[in-house]
């Protein structure tokens, strides 16, 4: 058999990763070399690993910038109606390789690091994540946004430039340990600073009553300074801009009061200015009502707003008209995308600037604002909805308050007329909660203040029209859309998957990166015994790979040909990471009883960091790693079973274990999962699914057939039967010797002996008050379970359900999505038009050769 091919060796073969041109190579190792020379300012005889991946990144950085400016240029001249995406996260990940993919250079970079005696992927390996983002909403935006660059939609992403991103996760001795995540220690070359468009973002004051109107005054001041990363379309030369905000202190900052002369103790204070900025919160799926959080999101978005109204005033669109009619055009050229209700005080800072200070009046300022916002919803955990205390947005923000006030009064009329004598109604429907701390309820005013608002999985839009606003619904039924997820093929396939993007390739051409409906044509080689083989080939390579990369990392020798059941996500108790935790005990426990007893291998795999402060989902990390202890170390189960918690799960170790994973665990209690992204990934990349019917795994059951994925458990009409009921956990503990003998083992201190007690608190939990019913759904899971391991050792057809599951992926590209978003909410048309590349002519430019002169507004 001839040797396996290197992974740079598979890469050179990938026509889908560009053409190698002997000019191409030699032009990127003069650009290597002149980076290393003047902008790293060393020699081959000092430089570090470092130096060179720094080397690398500013060589391809160098391609994007031609067609960087040029884009932006074009949107200045053709003046297109922009898409605004607001999101307090944008979790990127890493920025090298799916830059050269989105460029068409990652072959030639590929030759000519190999050409200067360097390994390309370890140099890939140095760049740090960009981890500005806890999980699945920050990192949906991050595909949205390629996705809108492939798409040739002028779109912006606008967020937070946090100096320390989300936690690094240590191990210690079986628990969570955070570090602080220095991600810019080493400076970022994707980032350029925009001291220019900085602006000030006002904190505090009062609201004074003048002649002229009302006015908010004495605050206190912080500026803006932006950064702009750019965000290549797949092979199409368009590339956006992510600006993210960093505060900044004015420089008369604490100098201009009365200040008695302590100059040292001022300049020391502009960090409580600057801290805004500084870390990301690290909850997902839960609220924090602190004072900086709300900073945070008043900072990104009023900073936002200015730029965007400078942007359109700056427009063909809105010099010509006077000040009066001007902003009548806004909503044709201006959607704003709201990412869940972080940054939902836009709606009152839009109508704050178009009331206050454009002196529009408050009807015609209401209309366009409602046409201009759209709302996504991202959960319906009632502790996750965002409720901040009036007497904290006073305080901070005094004329919003009075301007929420206002919008709700007018609301509360409206709902008034229509149903006179129903006070219910208009306690729940008003956008302040009485009873208690009076709250401002988010969610409320980004529903009246948007002209749409979407979930984002079928099942999960049903929940929020049908249940959790009902009321608003019942009021406008029109507004209430769905768009289920995507994610990017690019990085979720190409980059992380380049074994099996070719093998697709070579099947049905290179088209489907673009277009993944065409996945489709895969169906029909469901039983062609070759490609069974390949695809089944490819996933062992990956495998393998992972293996070695656990061995190198940590220390733990598995097995490649055992079944790899992976779970990887945030830990929450919805998600029920505890129910794969008894599979395991389960499974353990039947080793135990009869080793001689055929068992089919696996290495199961848990992932995920814990919110700091979330207690249980911390004791569910120290459960799965003491369960992992002894079973590891049991010469009984040998190499059968083998427990792995996976440190520090983020986007750059998922595109390591996604492709070489066999079975994807989405098993959260029904009505609680929204939609869910991994789930996509791992169907993408050839991993069958056990999970219930929640969130998007609904839909890819519907789009492969419900028999082609592992689906058990309770469904949502169950879960509220339920509830109706009464859940009792000690009735199933009694009626599942099983479940029983798992929990035993628990709450003996078997897996703690040092501390029998130690999981007390997650037993205690699991019986009086789990609000997810994981006893409810074990017996269910783990009888899927041994249907899973039966079809296992039957290769052939195991790999025919995954070419199915594959085929059947392709409604899942966030292409998809955002085509759905951009014609039923944003209202523009997704463009194919090529702006030509830096080297060729520009047509407009020639038609026009005025339009080159004009000041570029980035």
């Amino acid at each position: 058999m001839s040797r396996p091919l290197t992974d740079q060796e598979k890469r050179k073969q990938i026509s889908i990763r560009g053409i190698v041109g002997v000019e191409n190579v030699a032009e990127l190792k003069k650009g290597f070399n002149r980076h290393l020379h003047f902008t790293l300012v060393k020699d081959r005889n000092v430089a570090t690993t470092r130096d060179y991946y720094f080397a690398l990144a500013h060589t391809v950085r160098d391609h994007l910038v031609g067609r960087w400016i040029r884009t932006q240029q074009y949107y200045y001249e053709k003046d297109p109606k922009r898409v605004y995406y607001l999101s307090l996260e944008f979790y990127m990940g890493r920025t090298l390789q799916n830059t050269m993919i989105n460029l068409g250079l990652q072959n030639a970079c590929d030759e000519a690091i190999y050409q200067l005696g360097l390994d390309i992927e370890e140099l890939e390996d140095i760049e740090e994540d960009a981890g500005l983002g806890n999980g699945g909403l920050g990192r949906l935006a991050a595909c949205f946004l390629d996705s809108m660059a492939t798409l040739g939609l002028a779109a912006y992403g606008y967020g937070i430039r946090y100096e320390y991103g989300i936690f690094n996760q240590k191990i210690r001795d079986g628990w969570q340990v955070e570090e602080a995540d220095d991600w810019l220690r080493h400076g970022n070359p994707w980032e350029k600073a925009r001291p220019e468009y900085m602006l000030p973002v006002h904190f505090y004051g009062r609201v004074e009553h003048t002649k002229s109107g009302l006015k908010w005054v004495d605050t206190q001041v912080v500026l803006a300074l932006p950064y702009d990363t750019p965000v290549p379309g797949y092979m199409n030369n368009t590339v956006n801009t992510m600006r993210l905000w960093s505060a900044r202190a004015p420089n008369d900052f604490n100098l201009r009061d009365f200040n008695v002369g302590d100059y040292i103790q001022a300049v020391l204070d502009r960090n409580v200015a600057e801290n805004i900025t500084r870390v990301l919160y690290p909850n997902d799926n839960f609220f924090e009502g602190k004072e900086l959080r709300l900073k945070q999101e008043y900072f990104v978005v009023a900073a936002t707003l200015q730029d965007i109204i400078r942007r359109f005033k700056a427009s063909k669109f809105g010099s010509t008209e006077s000040v009066r009619t001007m902003f009548d055009s806004f909503p044709d050229q201006v959607a704003i995308q709201l990412n869940d209700t972080h940054p939902a005080l836009a709606i009152p800072e839009l109508m704050r600037v178009f009331v206050d200070i454009e002196k529009l009046p408050w009807t015609k300022a209401w209309d366009i604002t409602k046409q201009t916002f759209a709302y996504t919803n991202h959960t319906v955990l009632p502790e996750a909805l965002e409720r901040w205390p009036v007497d904290l947005v006073e305080k901070l923000l005094p004329r919003h308050l009075q301007i929420i006030y206002e919008i709700n009064q007018r609301h509360l009329d409206k709902v008034r007329a229509l149903f006179p004598n129903d006070l219910d109604r208009l306690r729940r429907m008003s956008l302040i909660e009485e009873g208690g701390v009076k709250r401002i309820n988010m969610a409320h005013l980004c529903i009246i203040g948007s002209h749409a608002v979407n979930g984002v999985a079928k099942i999960h839009s049903d929940i929020v029209k049908n249940q959790v606003f009902k009321d608003f619904a019942d009021l406008e039924p029109e507004k209430f859309q769905n768009k289920t997820n995507g994610i990017t093929p690019r990085r979720w396939l190409l980059l992380c998957n380049p074994g099996l993007a070719e093998l697709i390739a070579e099947k049905i051409g290179e088209d489907y990166v673009k277009d993944l409906s065409q996945l489709t044509k895969l169906h029909k080689f469901v039983n062609d015994d070759i490609f069974i083989r390949e695809i089944s080939k490819v996933k062992q390579e990956n495998k393998v790979k992972f293996a070695q990369f656990l061995e190198k990392e940590y220390n733990v020798k598995i097995n490649p040909s055992s079944m790899f059941d992976v779970h990887v996500k945030r830990i929450h108790e919805y998600k029920r990471q505890l129910m794969n935790c008894l599979h395991i005990i389960t499974m353990y426990n039947r080793i135990k009883r009869d080793p001689m007893k055929p068992f089919v291998p696996r290495t199961v795999i848990i992932g995920g960091k814990a919110a700091p402060g979330y207690y249980m989902a911390k004791m569910i990390i120290r459960l799965i790693t003491a369960v992992g202890h002894v079973v590891n170390n049991d010469p009984v189960v040998g190499n059968k079973l083998k427990v792995i918690f996976l440190e520090n799960y983020r986007v750059s170790l998922a595109e390591k274990v996604i492709p070489a994973t066999d079975l994807s665990e989405q098993i959260s209690t029904a009505g609680t999962e929204a939609s869910g992204t991994g789930n996509m990934k791992f169907m993408l990349n050839g991993a069958l699914t056990i999970g219930t019917m929640d969130g998007a795994n609904v839909e890819m059951a519907e789009e492969a057939g419900e028999e082609n994925l592992f689906i058990f458990g309770m469904r949502i009409q169950d879960v509220e039967e339920l509830d109706k009921k009464g859940y009792n956990a000690q009735e199933y503990y009694e009626k599942l010797p099983e479940l029983k003998q798992a929990i035993d083992l628990i709450k003996s201190g078997f897996f703690s002996p040092k501390q029998p007690d130690l999981f007390n608190e997650v037993t205690n939990m699991l019986f009086h008050h789990d609000r997810f019913k994981v006893f409810a759904d074990y017996e269910a899971y783990v009888k899927c379970q041994d249907t899973v391991s039966q079809l296992y050792m039957n290769a052939k057809e195991w790999t025919k359900l995954v070419i199915r599951n594959i085929a059947a992926s392709g409604k899942f590209s966030s292409d998809r999505t955002i085509k759905e978003y951009a014609r039923d909410i944003w209202n523009v048309e997704p463009s194919d038009i090529k702006i030509p590349p830096p080297n060729e002519p520009r047509d407009v430019a020639d038609k026009n050769p005025n339009c080159t002169t004009q000041k570029l507004k980035m």
